[in-house]
């Protein structure tokens, strides 16, 4: 049944949600003001006895400064914060709201709202008009140059986390894999080598973003070895990659052998792009048997009728599949809990989901440092909203080498 909502019911919820829109900012101003009030009232105690050569107090009251507006997301609050006459005091000594410093105009909050803006697709010569939307045409203030002091600040931020210390971490599991992104300044598309690691508590981290030269085992050297360098000695108890050989071979020579899980996900499309459209789905079908068996013995059943079935007429899908054998079936040496984070690199392709929507969105950065800034803070905000492994728990035991068949625990 279709609902039907009159004019007068649509004006009543309309203004029923500016009513508490204005409850929301007059509760939040009223907390504002009894928090700075408390703040001067705490200053002025601190300095009760202090008095000059006349006996007079060294700090005091001196009723309110002028009006001013501050940006929230709640909307726009009215402040009149309290002065205090505090000049003869040293210049150290003055006083400072930690609450509302002398030129802020919006609210911490606001400030993280200008990075997620643009990180999500918003040009900067829109930037102005889609505030304006959010937060009404008092949202002033921004401009392209706010953008380009923000990449400024982001340059920064990654050069400093991309050498700052791994000594005191250690990752159990890690994801590996090459994206690639268009720079319009660019000749060639950049390619990106991300990992990702997850710590022996469950909690996923970005590792590494680094600008190389297509996924050569070169360029994944010079990022295994950089790592090692600042302190992540201790290889991983496993690797999930896409198979690319030049990640597997820079592992084998900084690490030394350790075991390889090769993503589902790129094994998939793989053998399938070698196949007509004609059977596609039947084979997809006979793949995804193999990776979701409850054990290794079935889906090594699957994986032989899949051989049997195909080798005849598409024998490149059928070689595509056998040349990593191993690495297809590694994650049943592992809990059964973590087996739907371990087939595939899924980690790190739905991250870069987000990227390729700006991308789309704006074709591309300017150059490759900007790209790489980008997509490096792109990565640290998608990094806040990451869970812990389903059964966590069980990797301490992955980390002291038990022995796990078919996920569990061998006796």
């Amino acid at each position: 049944m279709k609902t039907i909502i009159s004019k007068n019911e649509e004006k009543t919820t309309v203004e029923t949600v500016d009513w508490l829109e204005n409850i929301v900012r007059e509760s939040a101003r009223k907390m504002i003001a009894a928090a700075l009030e408390d703040e001067v009232d705490q200053f002025i105690q601190q300095h009760l006895n202090r008095k000059d050569e006349k006996g007079h107090r060294l700090v005091v009251r001196n009723g309110y400064m002028p009006e001013r507006q501050i940006m929230a997301t709640c909307g726009n609050i009215t402040i009149r914060q309290p002065r205090i006459d505090d000049s003869k005091l040293p210049d150290e000594e003055r006083f400072t709201s930690a609450i509302l410093p002398k030129f802020m105009r919006k609210t911490p909050t606001l400030e993280n709202v200008i990075p997620t803006l643009y990180l999500k697709g918003i040009s900067s010569n829109k930037f102005q008009d889609a505030l304006s939307a959010i937060f009404g045409d008092s949202a002033k203030g921004f401009s392209s140059s706010t953008i380009t002091r923000l990449k400024e600040v982001w340059q920064s931020e990654y050069d400093e986390w991309a050498q700052r210390s791994l000594a005191d971490k250690e990752y159990v599991y890690v994801w590996a894999d090459g994206v690639y992104c268009n720079a319009r300044l660019d000749d060639e598309k950049l390619c990106l080598l991300v990992i990702i690691g997850v710590t022996a508590d469950g909690k996923k981290e970005l590792v590494a973003v680094h600008q190389g030269v297509r996924e050569s085992e070169q360029s994944w050297l010079e990022v295994l070895r950089e790592l090692k360098s600042r302190g992540l000695t201790k290889a991983p108890k496993l690797a999930i990659c896409d198979g690319a050989l030049g990640f597997q071979n820079a592992v084998d020579k900084v690490w030394g052998q350790m075991k390889i899980q090769r993503c589902w996900f790129h094994k998939m499309g793989n053998v399938l792009d070698k196949m007509p459209e004609c059977v596609q789905t039947s084979a997809k079908k006979a793949l995804q048997n193999m990776f979701m068996a409850d054990k290794r013995e079935n889906a090594e059943k699957a994986y032989n009728l899949f051989v049997e079935t195909y080798e005849l007429k598409y024998p490149k899908a059928v070689e595509c599949l056998k040349k990593d054998h191993d690495d297809l079936f590694r994650f049943y040496d592992f809990p059964a809990e973590h087996w739907v984070h371990i087939r595939t690199s899924n980690p790190i392709e739905s991250m870069f989901a987000t990227v390729r929507l700006r991308h789309r969105s704006t074709k591309g950065n300017g150059s490759s440092t900007a790209t790489l800034t980008m997509v490096f803070k792109l990565c640290k905000e998608a990094e806040k909203n990451w869970r812990r492994l389903k059964g966590f728990e069980k990797l301490r035991l992955v980390q002291q080498d038990m022995i796990f068949v078919d996920g569990l625990l061998a006796a």
